[in-house]
């Protein structure tokens, strides 16, 4: 699956007209995992869009993989570790709200993600 989330008014957010998404946006440190992501792969203008490719099982090129860790508001907690990473003792939390629903039947308990500059997808 494939979402081209980018930066408005300080917040992520993506669109998917297909699955009636307009302005979704990412809180609760989903911020923080997302610019760690463009960063360590090297987005240019990030903020203006890049592509995030993400499925329930593992694929080729891989950049992250997050972890289901409980349910809570209607949405799901998931973490990386870094130390898969980075080599560093750390574990990092975000929050992804029922709109996750809408791109699987059930919630899935890993995410695999990988992401892109716009240009290359």
């Amino acid at each position: 699956m494939v979402i081209h989330p980018y930066k408005e008014s300080g917040t992520w957010m993506f669109d998917d007209n297909s699955k009636e998404l307009m302005k979704e946006p990412f809180v609760a440190g989903m911020p923080r995992i997302i610019e760690f992501m463009t960063d360590m792969n090297g987005i240019k203008n990030a903020e203006d869009g890049f592509t995030a490719l993400f499925s329930n099982q593992p694929f080729p090129d891989t950049d992250l993989e997050l972890k289901w860790v409980r349910e809570e508001y209607g949405g799901n907690w998931y973490k990386i570790k870094l130390d898969t990473i980075l080599n560093k003792e750390d574990e990092w939390e975000g929050w992804l709200c029922p709109a996750l629903m809408k791109y699987f039947d059930k919630v899935p308990k890993e995410i695999y993600v990988k992401v892109e500059n716009l240009t290359e997808a």
